[in-house]
């Protein structure tokens, strides 16, 4: 840092506590990431409009077999040679950073991000901008944090500081930046962190409004007023809501893990670039974002759905005339129905196909997207078989928005806070959370993890709400081996090892042949009562006196399993192996329950 930055370090110090520091950091933060998001949906929005202003609405327009392929090349293409780093899955790689990289992200994230994923898709990517200007706010926390040489328990709260700012700026939403930052990043909701993240959430707000004017970002009028007698139905919403993202996490981990196996990047780039241009040719909804396909939806109007498509010629005029019970067979009812269903079930691969081809961008769009196309169809097809007036088609496109997010993220509050300042449905308050926690109990019978989660928690990296977790998570493997015991060999005889013990400090001794691969121990309380016998020491070597530990440790290995394997063989001490069974050191229980203290003080203490 130059002087004048070491000269505003010290003036601060002396001049401005640590509090009102935080508070200062996060009125900034709130600014730049509402900047971010203005910039971010501008570029997306620019570049959207120069593509598709002339397309035909009346059939079929072939370059969105073209339009797609190209995003996610010239993207593919920026990350590799220019960016020369993972930026996919942006709120995974911040879930990373609060666990394993003490708060810190890398500062080429602040701008790369807005930038790749405004090409993706702006030329028609089928995923979400939210997730990628998330990790641009939370690197701009990270950053600014570490620039004014912030401790990491401080870089954490800031990068918190940084998603709630980037959620409310980009979505008007500064209640579901704060539930957003407290669910999915799992930041603990204490007196010293609620004011940071209200003050960056506001200001992100108020910066928005000057740039984008105040109105909600979905137009949503409740036409019809929700009535107890619906609540069966919502809850069947829920249950489907829950199944939906059920198919979401699964599918797309599974066809994620498809193109992981795919071995060079260009093999990723033409299978992602043919799902993704053939699926968006044969459903257009499934270009870009999708917020517009959300707008007809929510105003009830599902035969727009079909515009650019083969399908719009069809005759949909009777669309909404009959049902079963007056003995009408609606076909167009069908057509309708299968296409918002093969929509639904496309979406998923088209939005894997955009990241998995070299795209970046996130899941909180075809979340919303899958939402809202799940809850017009279930009163679609209620209203058909049981009559037109039963359920408002609307009112449950914009309650199934709030399930699939609930159970996509784990998220319910986030779900019900942020579906409501989206549209300005607090009418439907009562609705929404019932649909919301009911897709997210569904969920959790299946999936204990969010789709942000998931591959983390299977590596055991994973910060949660459960301090004593989170605090095993947050502990490093590295800092609790001990290194400091006598390393013997089989061959030493009586006389040798006895030499070790005397001038050792230790009552364990590892074994190791000569290329120090591990091979047992000696326990000086094994050893006790012959280690004096002068008769036996050419008699007896390491190799007759070392036992077999009950478990080894692994340096790969997350704490959480450690502890398990601790608590498993009531071991005291512990032999740590690389992946070649090299011996490492030893990890003791008084040493990981010292750390622990230290960790549980140092983050969890008010």
């Amino acid at each position: 840092m130059k002087d004048w930055g070491i000269q505003f370090l010290l003036w601060r110090e002396k001049h401005i506590t640590e509090k009102q520091f935080l508070l200062i950091l996060s009125f900034v933060i709130g600014i730049f990431t509402s900047l971010a998001a203005v910039l971010l949906k501008s570029l997306i929005h620019s570049i959207q409009q120069f593509l598709t202003q002339n397309f035909n609405a009346e059939g079929a327009n072939y370059l969105y077999l073209v339009y797609p392929v190209i995003g996610i090349l010239i993207t593919g293409l920026l990350v590799r040679y220019w960016v020369r780093d993972d930026i996919s899955h942006g709120i995974t790689r911040i879930l990373y950073a609060l666990s394993r990289r003490e708060g810190r992200i890398k500062r080429h994230n602040i701008w790369t991000s807005i930038f790749t994923s405004s090409i993706t898709i702006g030329f028609g990517g089928s995923v979400g901008a939210e997730a990628p200007i998330v990790l641009t706010g939370s690197a701009i926390g990270s950053n600014l944090g570490s620039f004014f040489k912030m401790d990491q328990k401080t870089l954490m709260l800031l990068i918190g500081c940084g998603a709630s700012g980037a959620i409310a700026g980009i979505f008007k939403a500064p209640i579901a930046g704060l539930v957003f930052t407290l669910e999915v990043l799992m930041l603990d909701l204490t007196l010293t962190s609620v004011m940071p993240l209200l003050i960056s959430s506001v200001t992100a707000l108020s910066v928005s409004y000057i740039f984008t004017g105040n109105e909600a970002m979905f137009a949503f009028t409740q036409t019809s007023p929700f009535v107890m007698e619906r609540i069966p139905w919502v809850i069947l919403l829920g249950v489907v809501c829950g199944l939906v993202s059920l198919y979401m996490i699964r599918m797309m981990s599974w066809t994620e893990g498809k193109f992981r196996k795919l071995q060079t990047p260009a093999k990723k780039f033409f299978v992602g670039a043919i799902i993704l241009s053939i699926s968006i040719f044969l459903f257009p909804p499934l270009y870009g974002e999708g917020y517009d396909s959300i707008n007809y939806l929510l105003k009830g109007d599902a035969v727009h759905l079909l515009q650019g498509s083969f399908f719009y010629n069809i005759d949909l005029n009777h669309l909404l005339i009959g049902s079963p019970l007056d003995g009408i067979i609606n076909l167009n009812y069908w057509i309708i129905v299968a296409y918002i269903l093969l929509v639904i079930i496309t979406k998923v691969f088209a939005s894997s196909a955009t990241n998995g081809g070299g795209g970046v961008g996130g899941v909180f769009a075809p979340s919303l997207f899958l939402g809202c196309l799940a809850g017009y169809e279930v009163a679609h097809s209620i209203n058909y078989f049981y009559g037109m007036d039963m359920l408002p088609e609307e009112n449950f496109a914009l309650m199934g928005m709030a399930g699939v997010m609930a159970g996509v993220m784990h998220a319910p509050l986030t779900g019900i806070f942020l579906i409501a300042e989206l549209t300005g449905g607090y009418g439907l308050l009562l609705p929404l959370m019932i649909v919301a926690i009911v897709s997210f109990l569904t969920i959790l019978i299946f999936e204990p993890h969010s789709i942000y989660a998931i591959r983390l928690a299977q590596k055991g990296e994973l910060i949660t709400h459960h301090k004593d977790k989170a605090v095993l998570t947050l502990m490093k493997m590295d800092n609790v081996i001990e290194k400091d015991l006598e390393v013997i060999h089989p061959a030493m005889k009586l006389e040798e090892l006895v030499k070790v013990i005397s001038r050792s400090k230790r009552n364990i001794f590892p074994v190791t042949n000569d290329n120090n691969i591990f091979i047992g121990i000696v326990l000086l309380d094994d050893i006790r009562n012959i280690m004096f016998r002068q008769e036996l020491y050419q008699q007896l070597d390491v190799r007759k006196l070392m036992t077999i530990p009950p478990t080894k440790l692994h340096t790969t290995d997350p704490m959480e399993t450690v502890m398990k394997k601790f608590d498993d063989t009531n071991a005291w001490n512990l032999p740590v192996v690389d992946e070649s069974g090299v011996y490492v050191g030893f990890v003791s229980k008084s040493k990981i329950f010292n750390s622990y203290r230290k960790v549980l003080v140092h983050f969890f203490d008010e």
